[in-house]
């Protein structure tokens, strides 16, 4: 990246080996970066450890930014399993969020999981309360958007009007096939550019980048 973002959103799985040291890599990576960086937990992440790693700038922990005509909600997926899930409390959290925007925001939601199936091998690890998030999310027009990690593969489609987005990893990048199979590529993430003006032709835009 050549420039500074405006902020940063980490969306899980930055390590698996369960370690403070190497959650303690990321301060350094991000020292003397002055836009905050938002993370999320996934899979293969202990929370207690992430939060003892990044409890000083530029780490922040809202769960919500506001930009110009945007929400952008920061949902943490992280279940008992591999798969995502989000108990009746984390569903009920969610539905008072988007109870509190106003009606004409426009809404982009971000988590680790995937809520729509692949057909890929990691579809075995789905978000498994997906059915219950798209009653929530399906009918509130509001949602633009949904952008996830978890899948290792960059890709783009729309299900119910919703734009799904999985970023590709920052580490091995996965075919979509029913078996485990990676692909030589650069590490890859990112770069969003959101419209202060939500209803503009160009309201949101996304490209998939390599570091």
């Amino acid at each position: 990246m050549h420039h500074q973002p405006d902020a940063v959103i980490l969306t899980g799985d930055l390590t698996q080996d369960h370690s403070l040291a190497s959650y303690q890599l990321f301060p350094n990576l991000f020292s003397g970066w002055r836009c905050p960086v938002f993370y999320l937990p996934g899979n293969h992440d202990d929370m207690a450890l992430m939060q003892q790693a990044f409890g000083t700038p530029p780490f922040r922990t809202e769960t919500e930014l506001s930009l110009g005509d945007w929400r952008l909600c920061l949902l943490n997926s992280k279940g008992p399993t591999p798969a995502g899930y989000f108990d009746t409390t984390g569903q009920q959290r969610l539905q008072q969020q988007l109870l509190s925007y106003p009606a004409d925001a426009a809404v982009w939601l971000f988590c680790h999981h995937h809520i729509s199936p692949m057909g890929s091998f990691i579809d075995e690890h789905i978000q498994l309360d997906a059915a219950e998030l798209w009653q929530i999310i399906g009918s509130d027009r509001r949602i633009k958007g949904f952008a996830h990690g978890h899948c290792h593969y960059a890709y783009a489609k729309i299900q119910q009007g919703i734009q799904l987005v999985g970023c590709p990893a920052s580490s091995v990048q996965f075919l979509l096939t029913p078996d485990y199979q990676s692909v030589a590529a650069r590490p890859g993430y990112i770069e969003w550019i959101f419209n202060a003006n939500a209803d503009a032709d160009t309201a949101v835009h996304w490209q998939f980048l390599e570091g």
